[in-house]
């Protein structure tokens, strides 16, 4: 049994729609549990982020997935509370060697949602992860219209909706939860060939 937890921040919905799409994906893989782990203003006490359920979450997880909106070309300031708490596992090395990935959504086609993207890798790096990409075409270079990688994101995955005012719920586009889908289903299966598969030394 191989685990994956996505840990994510949602402001308005959109970010949430992502997690629940990935880990629809995710759970496609056979052997495969799924932690959905959202992060709220509520952990972030004095100006720090705990919350130590969430956080034993992660450390016994074989796969970790970043989820948060693009604010301002960066992650939400929520979700940066919560990374930086991640500096105990970091100086322990607790997640070394466990897969990473991450995805993002913003309301412009662009955003600098790639920033997002990057500072996510970055950090994953800086864990000591091993980081895993989007890995198909957009489909209009296949010649199909369902909208995968429809923003043409290869780091981790993308999405986008036009922001409402009127306090309509959020709504994902089909091809982004398409994305989101078929990422649940990589970061699963590359979690299993990477903690499961024996190796020579």
């Amino acid at each position: 049994m191989a685990t994956v937890a996505i840990v994510y921040f949602s402001g308005s919905g959109h970010t949430h729609l992502m997690a629940e799409a990935v880990a629809h994906g995710a759970r496609q893989v056979p052997d495969t549990e799924v932690k959905l782990l959202r992060i709220t203003g509520e952990h972030i006490v004095n100006g720090r982020w705990e919350n130590t359920e969430i956080m034993e979450a992660l450390n016994q997880a074989d796969a970790i997935v970043f989820g948060t909106p693009t604010y301002m070309g960066g992650v939400a300031g929520q979700f940066k509370a919560f990374l930086d708490a991640g500096s105990s596992a970091w100086f322990g090395q607790q997640w070394k060697d466990k897969i990473a990935g991450g995805f993002t959504h913003s309301g412009s086609l662009s955003g600098d949602k790639q920033g997002t993207l990057i500072y996510l890798s970055v950090y994953a790096a800086q864990q000591a992860m091993v980081w895993i990409g989007f890995g198909d075409l957009p489909s209009n270079y296949l010649g199909k219209d369902d909208g995968l990688n429809r923003l043409g994101s290869y780091l981790g995955v993308m999405g986008q909706a036009t922001p409402t005012m009127d306090g309509s719920p959020a709504e994902l586009d089909s091809g982004d939860r398409l994305t989101a889908e078929q990422y649940g289903q990589r970061i699963a299966a590359a979690t299993h060939r990477w903690s499961h598969q024996p190796v020579a030394v």
